[in-house]
């Protein structure tokens, strides 16, 4: 096994990027007698508590079904990194644990998680069920994974459709340049008094995962990549300066986002922007939770627009490989337990079940076809998962990564707010994030 000192030393930069976002684990079985396990679960509700009451009956199930019960803890994002990094160094973790799958390749190299293979593989019921997209960010390429996908994410674009009758639109872009005439449409003074209180867009310009998340999907759609085939970051590169410039022009150019987005670091708040009819459209991933807390009816969804509709391929990107995925801890006492818990949850019934109840995706073929998911919302989310998303940069620094392209249009839209931006200003801030990431590598 890995020096998890060593490792972590080297991904430390990554902590900054968990605080913002998205072991040896033998504490747990310390913490429980054989025939109880330690589960640090992910927020996935309207809070913490919420978050725990829709995972306890399937928690109840496998008890019930296996005699082992399962000593809980939800963790929010903001805490969740800091943990783990922590439970990795002391060996005081739970025996299984969430992770956000933009993390798996990092947590991977300490070499505290428990290799998807062997009996691990079979009780999860092999590879082939799950969806390959969301397969894939188990690990790195080429390496066995060690976490299994639980919780499906895409991006798509959700809109207000009153504010949209208002201005009568009858359908959703689906093209970039489509998507910027109709946020034009869409931005207005209602007020009268010559400025804009109604915005056509909303976006979290203060956050740094949202942001690097834009970084990826644009660029891709330009015909560019993060990183060349031989890993060498490319965030200069002509393609991801035009597809950031696309993203930051919204608000330096096109005056259709609000200048206080570049202040937004929490998503909720742009979901409140729909909401309220302070803008009428938004990139989400799962914001149904919050529409059915407000008992907001005036949605609509439709795909991410592309360049070219119809787009397929890298340039037909429209998400990242979003969702949450689960490991058990290498070092753990009550590793047999741990993994029946794994394979629990990713059955076909508890993929239903969970899925359902918290506005994700499932990430096992077979639960798809549930009726609960044949929504529109749901299928142009599926779509997207299966279609028109890649993983993140399968890379140790992904994290690193993330902060640096996600801070600088962070930069670019505080920028925005005060003045303007040019494309000099967006090409010279990509390449001092890129030479940071390449004298990190």
């Amino acid at each position: 096994m890995k020096n998890p000192l060593k490792v972590l030393s080297a991904i430390a930069a990554t902590a900054a990027m968990a605080l913002s976002l998205s072991a040896c684990g033998g504490g747990g079985s310390s913490q429980a007698s054989s025939d109880t396990i330690t589960y640090w679960a992910s927020d996935q509700g309207n809070s913490l508590d919420d978050t725990a009451a829709k995972l306890k009956p399937s928690l109840d199930r496998f008890t019930e079904k296996t005699g082992v019960k399962v000593q809980l803890e939800v963790i929010s994002w903001t805490d969740l990194y800091n943990r783990i990094l922590t439970a990795v160094t002391s060996g005081d973790g739970p025996d299984v644990l969430n992770i956000g799958n933009t993390w798996a390749v990092t947590l991977q190299e300490t070499g505290a998680f428990e290799p998807v293979e062997g009996e691990f593989l079979e009780a999860v019921g092999g590879k082939d069920r799950f969806l390959k997209t969301s397969w894939s960010t188990g690990g790195a390429e080429g390496k066995t994974p060690t976490s299994v996908p639980l919780y499906g994410l895409a991006y798509n674009m959700y809109y207000n459709t009153k504010l949209f009758k208002e201005a009568g639109i009858e359908k959703a872009p689906t093209t970039w340049d489509e998507f910027v005439a109709t946020a034009k449409k869409l931005t207005k003074d209602t007020n009268g008094d010559g400025k804009p209180d109604q915005w056509g867009f909303t976006a979290a310009g203060a956050s740094v995962s949202a942001n690097s998340h834009q970084a990826f999907v644009r660029g891709l759609q330009n015909g560019g990549s993060l990183f060349d085939d031989q890993g060498k970051p490319t965030f200069d590169s002509d393609p991801q300066v035009e597809g950031v410039k696309q993203f930051v022009d919204l608000m330096a150019t096109h005056k259709v986002m609000s200048p206080s987005d570049a202040e937004i670091s929490q998503g909720s708040q742009k979901v409140d922007n729909v909401i309220n009819g302070k803008a009428a459209m938004m990139f989400d991933q799962s914001p149904l939770k919050n529409f059915a807390a407000r008992d907001f009816k005036d949605w609509g969804v439709a795909p991410i627009p592309m360049m070219t509709a119809g787009a397929t391929g890298k340039v037909g990107t429209q998400s990242h490989v979003a969702g949450i995925n689960l490991s058990v801890f290498k070092n753990s006492d009550n590793k047999a337990n741990a993994i029946k818990l794994a394979a629990f949850l990713t059955s076909d019934e508890e993929q239903v079940a969970l899925n359902k109840a918290y506005s994700s995706l499932p990430v096992v073929t077979a639960a798809s076809s549930d009726q609960a998911f044949q929504t529109e919302e749901v299928k142009a989310k599926n779509d997207a998962l299966a279609n028109h998303a890649l993983p993140m940069p399968l890379i140790a620094k992904e994290g690193q990564m993330e902060t640096l392209t996600g801070t600088a249009i962070k930069n670019l839209f505080a920028k925005a707010a005060t003045g303007t931006v040019s494309e000099d200003d967006i090409r010279a801030a990509l390449k001092d994030a890129n030479n940071q990431m390449a004298a990190a590598q």
